[in-house]
């Protein structure tokens, strides 16, 4: 299955393909999963919890796990069609962090919004981590053409990112599309951002730090 993707990315779409069928209520159902929800900090706005409140865990557990068959399917398709270019300049091991930390990162972003804002919420999905590999892919390959897929209108990387960036910043600062965690999107790609600058020995960083070695993919995959 899958032969030609490398390891981990792969791996990702298994897993959150298993756990996905996993979900459904002829097998152990979302209520078993729950706890592994990203729940509120806080509880006392007139919601409950369903998941016992917030674990630290599920900073991590909430990225595995779907609310639908199309919010796997467009999570899964960003991160076969970017994963596999990132995984093979970065390696297996960098690549993994980078994208574990887009998504614990986008997982705090939403907790400090949603208590800011006193609109605390349930969230899962890997969309933070994908928002993450979409900064790095316009990052490393910023003149790469990409395409839409809603309308079919070829780009650059580049501006495919900024893009995505500036709509999910209007979509969270104005509220048009409820039931997303915008805020997680953007701070997945906040937190990409961050790593690849430190990576890079960039500020706010300063000069010198772990760049580590670089490979070139032998391909690049397209929309």
């Amino acid at each position: 299955m899958f032969p030609r993707l490398p390891p981990v990315t792969k791996a990702l779409l298994i897993i959150n393909a298993v756990l996905f069928l996993l979900q459904q209520p002829f097998l152990l159902g979302d209520r078993f999963f729950a706890p592994f929800m990203l729940q509120p900090l806080q509880d006392d706005f007139g919601m409950v919890s369903v998941g016992g409140g917030f674990q630290i865990w599920q900073l991590l557990t909430y990225g595995f796990l779907h609310g639908s068959f199309g919010h796997l399917f467009f999570n899964m398709l960003a991160v076969f069609m970017f994963g596999a270019a990132l995984e093979q300049t970065w390696g297996e091991k960098r690549f993994l962090t980078y994208y574990l930390v887009c998504v614990v990162g986008a997982g705090l972003c939403q907790l400090l919004v949603g208590s800011l804002l006193q609109n605390p919420a349930t969230v899962l999905g890997a969309s933070g981590g994908v928002f993450g590999l979409l900064l790095a892919y316009g990052m490393l390959f910023p003149n790469q053409r990409v395409m839409l897929l809603f309308p079919p209108i070829p780009m650059k990387a580049r501006t495919f990112v900024i893009l995505f960036g500036v709509g999910e910043l209007v979509l969270g600062a104005t509220g048009w599309q409820p039931g997303v965690a915008h805020f997680a999107h953007l701070g997945g790609m906040l937190f990409g951002w961050l790593l690849i600058r430190y990576w890079r020995g960039q500020p706010p960083f300063g000069r010198g730090g772990p760049r580590g070695p670089r490979k070139r993919p032998n391909h690049l995959r397209g929309v």
